[in-house]
């Protein structure tokens, strides 16, 4: 087997107030190939790939040191449509498809749960993590740090339900949003961002989606990160006011996202778009079903 390709979803993560905690995966992907070349280091294909070959290096590394396997020198390509540094999860789908292709080759030695382990510790919390590598709407646990994975639970999504992506044409990088956070919550802010994830999970898992409207309501990273992404805000809002269920900031940004039904979706997608439109931010509209599978090999 000298040539292994994954696909991975992209996803959603936070969803509101579930900071480093809710992810969702969505049926946008990238495919990660792995090209075996003994004798050769990990070499990258393509100049999209040669922005990856770092992470890619450490996947390997951490791989070998969990699993005491060596790993054959290899040339990886990633292609597909989740656009990098958008909030959609476009660095768990390198990680992990190439932690997958891998562990493939080396008789699979890391269950999928030790997946999403070692690619938390790459990313350093395993929302997105969890939702690459299994699929639906994940809720992740972790321990002393959110870099810590220790569990998931898992739920379906069903195809009725329409999540409407709005991605300006800016890129944020997670580790520059998360420099605008801050280090202190006012208390009362606090357990009202609690109460919002909590209300929104029990919604997903217990599939009263009606239960969805409004619920966002998350003073954790949204008020300090939306500022900085022109017309977001607004977005968000138009598309609240345009039907949706629900909106919030799609991971750390640039992309925001509204929770929907199949027949409000387009004109969700008009108005949020044209909430940037009119402070004269280009975007793309992709209208799309959560994914429930996770990532999937392809062996050729």
């Amino acid at each position: 087997m000298t040539t292994v390709s994954v696909r991975v979803p992209g996803s959603t993560s936070n969803c509101g107030a579930g900071f480093d905690t809710l992810g969702m995966a969505l049926q946008l992907y990238n495919t990660v190939t792995l090209r075996r070349q003994e004798n050769a280091g990990q070499e990258p294909a393509t100049e999209r790939d040669e922005r990856a070959s770092e992470m890619v290096a450490d996947v390997v590394s951490r791989f070998e040191e969990v699993t005491g396997q060596k790993v054959p020198g290899f040339r990886f390509h990633i292609d597909g449509d989740v656009p990098p540094a958008r909030g959609l999860g476009s660095s768990v789908t390198v990680s992990a498809g190439v932690l997958a292709g891998i562990n493939h080759w080396a008789g699979q030695p890391l269950t999928t749960k030790a997946m999403v382990s070692l690619i938390t510790a790459i990313e350093g919390h395993p929302d997105n993590a969890a939702a690459g590598v299994l699929g639906g709407f994940c809720v992740a646990r972790f321990g002393a740090m959110p870099a810590d994975f220790v569990d998931v639970v898992k739920v379906e999504i069903p195809d009725s339900l329409r999540f409407v992506v709005v991605s300006p044409v800016m890129e944020v990088t997670t580790k520059a949003s998360r420099g605008v956070l801050s280090r202190q919550i006012n208390h009362l802010d606090a357990v009202r961002s609690v109460n919002s994830a909590v209300c929104l999970t029990a919604a997903f898992a217990t599939g009263d989606y009606e239960k969805l409207r409004n619920v966002v309501s998350d003073f954790l990273h949204e008020p300090y990160r939306l500022p900085a992404i022109k017309g977001a805000a607004q977005a968000i809002a138009a598309g609240v006011e345009a039907g949706a269920l629900t909106g919030w900031l799609s991971g750390s940004g640039s992309s925001v996202l509204g929770v929907a039904t199949e027949l409000m979706a387009n004109s969700i997608g008009v108005a949020m778009q044209q909430a940037f439109s009119r402070v004269d931010v280009a975007s793309d509209v992709r209208i799309l079903r959560a994914d429930n599978n996770g990532l999937t090999v392809v062996i050729d």
